[in-house]
């Protein structure tokens, strides 16, 4: 893992996605008055914030958007598509009685918000809860009013912006529990459901649960031999039929390992390079080029400290483009700072010029 050097606040239950260029981190909660920006932060302890991090440079950015942005800013979802930003859901101050159950999205590239308006039966206002798009689809599972945890699935058509709630075939008893921190990774077909919990208890991982999409029976629950403890407040990424996860929180340690379960196999692997310190309420995204992203999260119990740090981890062998790409940001540092004409007469292709700017 590389320790990327980082000014953004320490915060927690945050999210974050990436592209090939940036990392954005949306949101966030810390109750410490100075490290959240003292009185200067009008939504302390909250941040209604958009920030982003460039790879090429290592430098933050803080996005100033125009629109509405949400003020449910913790332990939303956020998922991004294309260039748009979409944000589910998520609790303001108090947490569990003011939340949300609308989709906001921000075009990164233009930073702009708007409010989607759906149509159908929306979830409930709820944290906590993973989502995932599918086809063209928003499934968003589980979480919480604050006061009751949910196994809801509902599923947002991207097209015709209709809200669905998937009614399961199940039994209640093969139904999974009520859960909320959770994660989710899908192949195409089927979503499984990754650890999670409640305010006092932590889901076990030797059963991952999995749902059909509404035109599907599940099938039954697969077991593993060698799997990570029990969690929620942990993160999750997935590469094509590999899910990583990192961290979390079992209800009396704080974690750091760093497991991958391969959606084929179903076989759980504990991989070397575990987090530089343990931490839950992280967020992590992964690049296109399988490079994934660890900021922030809870730290240490005792003293309730948060941390701004900013991890990466390669889960894949990088290819010789990102070997070559990584190699070159660091013998000429200030590429970002010669015009496209010089680029392009150094060899650089317009997709790597763009990565730049």
């Amino acid at each position: 893992k590389t320790d990327l050097t980082t000014d953004i606040t320490n915060d927690n239950g945050h999210r974050c996605v990436a592209d090939s260029t940036n990392l954005y981190v949306f949101g966030g909660f810390n109750p410490d008055f100075e490290e959240a920006g003292g009185s200067e932060n009008e939504d302390y302890p909250l941040f209604r914030e958009l920030w982003r991090f460039h790879f090429a440079t290592a430098t933050w950015q803080q996005i100033h958007t125009e629109g509405y942005m949400p003020t449910e800013l913790a332990s939303m979802s956020a998922v991004l598509h294309g260039n748009n930003l979409l944000v589910f859901g998520g609790t303001g101050i108090p947490f569990g009685e003011n939340n949300g159950n609308d989709v906001h999205v921000c075009n990164v590239q233009y930073k702009g918000w708007n409010l989607l308006n759906c149509r159908g039966k929306k979830p409930n206002k709820i944290y906590g809860q993973a989502m995932v798009i599918i086809n063209g689809y928003l499934y968003v599972f589980g979480g919480t009013t604050g006061y009751l945890y949910s196994t809801n699935l509902h599923r947002l058509d991207l097209t015709t912006r209709e809200w669905t709630h998937l009614k399961p075939n199940n039994a209640p008893s093969d139904l999974p529990e009520e859960r909320y921190r959770h994660e989710l990774a899908h192949d195409g077909q089927r979503i499984y459901i990754l650890g999670g919990g409640t305010s006092w208890t932590s889901y076990p991982m030797d059963k991952v649960r999995e749902t059909g999409n509404s035109h599907q029976t599940p099938r039954k629950n697969r077991f593993v031999i060698r799997y990570p403890a029990a969690r929620r407040c942990h993160s999750c990424v997935q590469v094509k039929d590999e899910v990583f996860i990192c961290g979390g929180y079992n209800g009396e340690l704080i974690l750091s390992d760093l497991w991958k379960i391969n959606l084929q196999t179903f076989q759980w692997t504990k991989l070397p390079a575990a987090m530089p310190e343990p931490a839950y309420f992280h967020c992590a995204a992964v690049t296109p080029a399988g490079c994934m992203y660890v900021h922030g999260g809870v730290v240490n119990m005792s003293g309730n400290r948060r941390t701004g740090s900013l991890y990466k981890v390669w889960l894949v062998v990088p290819s010789l483009l990102e070997l070559t790409w990584e190699k070159l940001l660091k013998t000429f540092p200030h590429l970002d700072q010669l015009s496209t004409l010089q680029l392009l007469s150094m060899g650089l292709t317009h997709t790597l010029i763009q990565r730049l700017k």
